[in-house]
């Protein structure tokens, strides 16, 4: 049966916000979950069991940050939605398991960061996380736009520095995931040099006057 102008459901935006934000809230709590207590026995004490955990407070910290980042400028980015239909809200749900994965890699890196001999695999595994809500993002975005469900008062130089934006990000995420091939800690280092970079507010609006 052909798609009809009946398929877009106006007004849902503020649902599917709703259901994003639980996602997100278990996604960021179970980062924390993850992080075991150390036991401590022969002598150690429970302070240096407690220090030997750096890795894990590292990924999770910047994975609480990523995750926030996100959740912030989810609420930004569906103001630009007028409607929305089936599709796009199923690319959202991907876009969400993207988000509620996070928690397993994290867990990884924070485990295997300081054993050199498996670190390469676990930095691997969060770059490749950290790309797959980047895609997912931006498939969201291109559908949006191609069966106009963005406000059409957008001014079309807005869209285009967003759609450029979004594109860049997939493309510097995957250069991370491959440079993650060559050395661990360069990729890490862009990784977290553009979590630093979206603490950034993102960019108002422009509609066409």
């Amino acid at each position: 049966m052909a798609q009809t102008e009946d398929h877009l459901h106006p007004n849902e935006t503020q649902r599917i916000e709703a259901f994003s934000d639980g996602v997100f809230a278990i996604a960021i709590t179970l980062l924390i979950i993850e992080i075991g207590v150390p036991h401590v026995g022969g002598g150690e004490s429970l302070a240096s069991a407690l220090g030997d955990l750096w890795p894990s407070y590292g990924a999770y910290v910047l994975s609480f940050v990523m995750i926030g980042i996100y959740w912030a400028n989810h609420h930004s980015f569906f103001r630009l939605f007028v409607r929305t239909d089936h599709y796009f809200l199923m690319l959202n749900v991907l876009f969400l398991m993207a988000i509620a994965f996070l928690p397993f890699p994290t867990a990884v890196l924070g485990e295997y960061l300081d054993d050199s001999a498996q670190r390469d695999i676990a930095v691997r595994l969060y770059a490749f996380a950290l790309l797959l809500p980047a895609v997912g993002w931006l498939l969201v975005w291109l559908y949006a736009n191609a069966r106009g469900l963005v406000d059409e008062r957008l001014a079309p130089d807005y869209i285009r520095f967003l759609t450029a934006q979004y594109l860049l990000s997939n493309a510097l995420y995957a250069g991370a995931l491959l440079l993650s091939f060559l050395n661990a800690w360069i990729a890490l280092t862009i990784v977290v040099g553009l979590t630093l970079l979206y603490l950034l507010p993102p960019r108002r609006p422009r509609f066409i006057q």
